[in-house]
């Protein structure tokens, strides 16, 4: 296991200074040999960004600049359009990391072209070794003190400007074009409006956003804890876990569960992690049918209910897309599936994308028998109570049906993605165009409010207990939203209760440094973000985590809520923060999810993080210093 807190504040090279004084031909031979070496240590094990010893990069310019044969001031600056100095990274994050010269002085430009759907898209040049389509997969990182842009385009590269004017111009260019990528129309202040929405101002504009709410948001929080220097990580267990492991269900009581080809394997929580009991509780071999799936189908959902004491279990019913027909009920206390339910309304079969519990701690409830149901265009409620008082048995007769108590089938054009329901029952979804939506808890029928879209679809959200938090996933960042607002009469509430005006504050941003995105792979996205988990009123969540291929990426709450923090020093746009912690894996991570605050000892300030990999799952502390 690796760890890491992945910070680059400033772009650094190790070369001596007889190494700028070296011929030409020398330092073209470095650059040749650059991606292949980059590509030899991408796959290294440590996550340390390997640069706190090295010279800056400001320094590297100092010397080049004073070689007057070959950098003289009259050449410096030759009449080259958007003159711009070129880097790039080798060494991935092995102590031999280091940035090297690509070209000394070369320019860029914005260029329009055909792409890959025939529509016409911004492309970003850069001399002759850079050409790459504007988009938030080039992880633009902004060092505005330095002059500079960190992006990824089959390798690291930096952006080194003459002048903080001509720093401010490409950056205005980058977000101009990526509008017009994303959305279709150019980024003028009228199509802004279009997009956003005139209440949104503080989105299209943030710096002027109220930020006052990020602020008052910590006052209110009675359970908030202030951040006192770095967390180390620690990994308590790693264990076997027989591979396939598709799910994972973490319990706030005795147990939690890992979802497998084989069946449910369970755990028993402790206060550092989770441990094996020896017990799984098998699939039922004897043919039977979820919504016309095999029962052999590993479910790729698991939700606990009734005190932890049932699981429902949902299979896709085609690889390849998440939509269910149906589901099992298991007892976990005699391992057998008691009933398997159909997802049935107004007598015709239909499908669910994603379940989950009616509040953020109703699996807790013993008498529970209500769950939250979402497919493409369908919110609602299922009751899992036969409204004739019989129980139903599996063994005579098809399925039997879930009562759909309330809910709302939408036009088609919501492509909901994703949902989760706060402490009160308050529920936020999250949409293929990028909007979340915020549900009241009194219906289902109609947002309260309804937050724009950044251009990137919501692969998953998540919602803090009091529903002041939403965090967003898209495959390329993770985007925090504050909830809070004041009404007319000068009260404090949240957008699920009551449409929020136009004071709304502008969301934040959580990133991956272009390093560490570019050490993730090509392929790799986030997914499942979440905030850590209480369910009790006054305490706040401490900390967030989402997962990127081999990575389980950690950020402190507090600080990303800090408006003074220095990842926001010097950005133009939305603010974006870099300061996180990495769990690195041997393989690829299947869900990273923190214990509940049940399990959280008084010498650590969170409860153990658990993650999980097809073949491993493994228990981490965070301890403070």
């Amino acid at each position: 296991m690796g760890t890491a807190q992945s910070r680059e504040d400033r772009i650094t090279d190790s070369e001596s200074d007889e190494d700028y004084e070296e011929e030409e031909e020398e330092e073209e031979e470095q650059y040749d040999d650059a991606l292949s070496d980059h590509q030899n240590t991408q796959s290294s094990s440590s996550t340390s960004t390997s640069s706190g010893t090295q010279k800056s990069l400001d320094d590297i310019d100092a010397k080049l600049k004073s070689l007057k044969l070959k950098y003289n001031s009259q050449q410096s600056r030759p009449n080259l359009k958007n003159p711009v100095k070129l880097y790039l990274h080798i060494g991935g994050n092995t102590p031999k990391a280091k940035w090297v010269i690509s070209e000394k002085l070369t320019s860029y430009s914005f260029t329009k072209e055909n792409g890959d759907d025939d529509e016409n898209c911004w492309v970003l040049e850069v001399g002759t070794k850079v050409r790459v389509r504007v988009s938030t997969e080039m992880q633009l990182k902004m060092f505005g003190d330095q002059k500079r842009v960190d992006f990824v385009d089959k390798a690291v590269w930096a952006l080194k400007f003459l002048s903080d004017e001509e720093y401010r111009n490409f950056v205005t260019q980058f977000q101009n074009c990526l509008f017009e990528n994303v959305y279709g129309m150019e980024a003028s202040e009228e199509n802004k409006v279009k997009v956003y929405g005139k209440e949104f101002i503080g989105w299209m504009k943030p710096e002027v956003a109220d930020d006052s709410m990020w602020e008052d948001a910590d006052d209110l929080s009675s359970g908030s804890i202030p951040v006192k220097g770095n967390r180390e990580l620690m990994e308590e267990f790693e264990e076997a876990a027989n591979g396939g492991v598709q799910s994972l269900a973490l319990g706030a009581l005795d147990n939690s569960f890992l979802v497998n080809d084989l069946g449910v394997q369970v755990y028993r929580n402790f206060n550092r992690g989770i441990h094996g009991k020896g017990i799984c509780v098998k699939f039922d071999a004897g043919g039977s049918r979820v919504g016309g799936s095999p029962s052999s189908s590993t479910p790729k959902k698991a939700l606990l209910m009734r005190a932890e004491t049932n699981m429902m279990l949902m299979s896709p019913e085609n690889e390849g897309k998440p939509n269910a027909t149906g589901l099992k009920q298991v007892d976990i206390e005699t391992g057998k599936i008691v009933t398997e339910w159909k997802f049935e309304k107004d007598g015709a079969d239909i499908t669910m994308r994603d379940i989950t519990n009616d509040t953020k701690g109703s699996q807790l409830d013993p008498s529970e028998s209500t769950f939250l149901g979402l497919d493409d265009n369908r919110l609602c409620q299922w009751d899992m109570r036969d409204r004739k008082g019989m129980v139903q048995n599996i063994a005579t007769s098809g399925s039997p049906v879930l009562h759909w108590t309330q809910g709302h089938q939408f036009s088609r054009g919501t492509n909901f993605q994703c949902f989760a329901s706060t402490g009160d029952g308050s529920i936020v979804v999250g949409s293929l165009d990028g909007k979340i939506r915020l549900y009241s808890k009194t219906s289902m029928r109609q947002a309260k409010t309804a937050f724009p879209g950044l251009g990137s679809p919501i692969t998953h959200v998540d919602v803090t207990y009091d529903g002041k938090w939403v965090l967003g996933t898209t495959d390329t960042y993770l985007v925090l939203i504050c909830t809070l607002f004041t009404d007319r009469d000068g009260k404090t509430k949240t957008g699920f209760s009551g449409r929020m005006g136009n004071k709304i504050p502008a969301p934040r941003l959580l990133k991956l440094t272009p390093l560490d995105s570019h050490l993730a792979g090509n392929n790799n996205k986030f997914h499942g973000g979440h905030f850590s988990w209480v369910t009790e009123n006054g305490k706040q969540e401490r900390h967030l985590v989402a997962t990127v291929g081999k990575f389980s990426v950690i950020w402190d709450f507090q600080q990303v809520k800090n408006s003074a923090h220095e990842c926001y020093r010097n950005q133009q746009g939305l603010k974006s923060c870099y300061c996180y912690k990495i769990v690195l894996k041997d393989e690829s991570i299947v869900e990273s999810r923190f214990m509940h605050d049940n399990f959280a000892v008084s010498n650590s300030p969170e409860a153990p993080l658990v993650v999980a990999t097809p073949m491993k799952v493994s228990s981490i502390s965070l301890s403070g210093r």
